[in-house]
């Protein structure tokens, strides 16, 4: 599973002009399921993301997560995380998980970060979607959780 975090100060998603999912100060999550991705790939992955260390404490260092600052989470699906552009130019997406595997993750991961954090937000699995957002930082990071690719015999992720 991937995601790509972004810390932001404000964000909103959109769906045929009408906003289905807002925060205030928090994580922007874009994320995707990829094949062999489980229930306990997912529990890792948003572990941390809410444990993450990216916002900065009174003395300017990035030491307090979106849970420490009482921040928001908008959650959106994002299949093109998974795009391979090994050949050629136009990416292949054959890493990503099949749809229904994906969309059971995404949907698993939201209801998972809603009880364990207090705003959650999203957008709508497949739609059409137009993510605004004012990046703090900026800070961006990407986060690839995978129990299925591996680098020289070791596992990463």
């Amino acid at each position: 599973m991937q995601a790509l975090i972004q810390r932001v100060r404000e964000a909103r998603v959109q769906v045929a002009d009408q906003m289905v999912g807002a925060i205030g100060q928090g994580l922007v999550v874009l994320l995707c399921a990829e094949q062999g991705d489980t229930h306990a790939v997912a529990d890792k992955l948003l572990d941390k993301i809410l444990k993450l260390r990216i916002f900065s404490d009174d003395s300017g260092r990035m030491n307090w997560s979106v849970q420490d600052v009482q921040g928001g989470l908008l959650l959106v699906s994002q299949f093109t995380l998974a795009a391979e552009l090994k050949s050629g130019n136009r990416p292949s997406f054959s890493a990503a998980a099949d749809p229904d595997l994906a969309r059971a993750l995404y949907d698993y991961v939201v209801a998972q970060a809603k009880s364990k954090h207090a705003e959650v937000a999203t957008g709508i699995f497949a739609a059409d979607m137009q993510v605004s957002l004012i990046n703090d930082g900026p800070v961006t990071i990407p986060l690839h959780m995978n129990t299925v690719h591996t680098n020289g015999g070791k596992r990463c992720g």
